[in-house]
């Protein structure tokens, strides 16, 4: 996600926490997970559509939402909220258009102790591997402390996700990148959690904090396992992918090479066009980025 006021932030990491409730009460089971080994051998890593790009949309339709996406030929998802949909219900909507779900981003407490189990059996039966916190940031009064903190609990729940084949992460945001004590938040994070929790690099906020995301894939090798395709520009605020300053063909190269990438994951929030016109206009930019 992009840096907000703090205003709009906040609401976005409220709203996030919601998700326990519904983790708390998806008491359901479902078929085995949607192997994403059909893709093995495959050079081209898939592309995915973070699902807070089109959250309008989402809100009035869900269903009708997934299957525009699919449409445009986007491979997979990422989920930011339910819309009070079950997760057995979610799965057959993937289903049904021939997508995966590349990700979910679930709020810290729902990877407490009392909601993992949940937590776990929900992304099941999504199909999903890789649990995304999309907000962290620790008190003003010791923040070197709070992120030290965050990265002992990311350590314990990357054991506990392990056996069901998940991997525990963290989304970067603009403040991950303004230093404590001359060290970046994002380092005293990775460089106290282990190989196993991942990092998702969204690429607009790194920049957009006055961090390098070339120098994050490469300072941590084979954690990028998901990667958020953002663009930034210092003069064009309504660029969108291929428009502005982000070297993509180096994050092409690192991410198949050393990051580990297995998604990308394209997210647009800009209001400069509709948000479903939006998604479709970065994918094809994508495609001719690739081209």
């Amino acid at each position: 996600m992009k840096a907000r006021s703090i205003h709009s932030t906040l609401s976005r990491r409220d709203f996030l926490t919601t998700t326990a409730a519904s983790f708390a009460a998806a008491g359901i089971m479902g078929s085995g997970c949607m192997s994403e080994n059909k893709r093995a051998g495959a050079k081209a890593i898939p592309v995915g559509l973070q699902l807070y790009s089109v959250r309008s949309e989402c809100k009035k339709d869900l269903p009708g939402t997934i299957a525009k996406v699919a449409k445009m030929g986007y491979e997979g998802v990422e989920f930011a909220g339910y819309y009070d949909y079950e997760a057995q219900d979610i799965r057959k909507m993937l289903d049904d258009n021939g997508l995966l779900c590349c990700g979910t981003h679930t709020a810290m407490d729902t990877l407490s102790d009392e909601n993992l189990a949940a937590t776990i059996e929900f992304n099941r039966i999504l199909g999903n591997r890789y649990l995304i916190v999309p907000w962290l940031k620790p008190d003003d009064a010791n923040p070197k402390q709070g992120w030290l903190a965050y990265a002992q609990r990311l350590n314990v729940v990357a054991d506990k996700v392990k056996p069901a084949g998940m991997h525990v992460g963290y989304h970067s945001h603009a403040h991950d990148f303004h230093p404590i004590d001359g060290v970046m938040p994002w380092d005293i994070l990775f460089g106290n959690t282990k190989q196993e929790v991942c990092m998702q690099v969204d690429l607009g906020n790194t920049m957009q904090g006055g961090g390098d995301p070339i120098a994050c894939l490469r300072r941590y090798p084979g954690r990028s396992l998901t990667v958020h395709l953002k663009e930034y520009s210092a003069t064009n605020k309504n660029a969108i992918i291929g428009e502005g300053d982000i070297p993509w063909a180096e994050v092409f190269r690192i991410c198949e090479t050393t990051g580990g990438t297995r998604w990308y994951i394209i997210e647009e929030e800009k209001d400069v066009y509709p948000p479903l016109t939006a998604a479709e206009l970065c994918l094809k930019n994508y495609r001719k980025l690739r081209a």
